[in-house]
């Protein structure tokens, strides 16, 4: 199947070209910075920002993608499941 958009510059404003599952920890960070987060079943979610900071977004819902740039899913505070990285 050709890709007609392959010679493009990706932007954050576009769309993903890749995901994949994350599993949230305390002590290890995401495999890469990612873009955006998919949340799969709703809840709470810990996450550190690619600027450092440590947030928790409360009560998102299930199918939300949270437009975000974050470089660690934490478990302590994380009740939120199938979550997924967009890059």
């Amino acid at each position: 199947m050709a890709d007609r958009f392959a010679d493009n510059a990706p932007s954050l404003a576009g769309p993903a070209s890749h995901a994949f599952p994350i599993t949230p920890s305390d002590t290890t960070s995401l495999a890469e910075t990612i873009r955006a987060l998919y949340c799969g079943v709703g809840g709470d979610i810990a996450a550190t920002l690619a600027s450092g900071a440590a947030v928790i977004f409360t009560n998102v819902p299930a199918g939300a993608v949270l437009p975000v740039r974050a470089t660690k899913i934490a478990a302590a505070g994380t009740t939120a499941n199938a979550l997924v990285g967009l890059v």
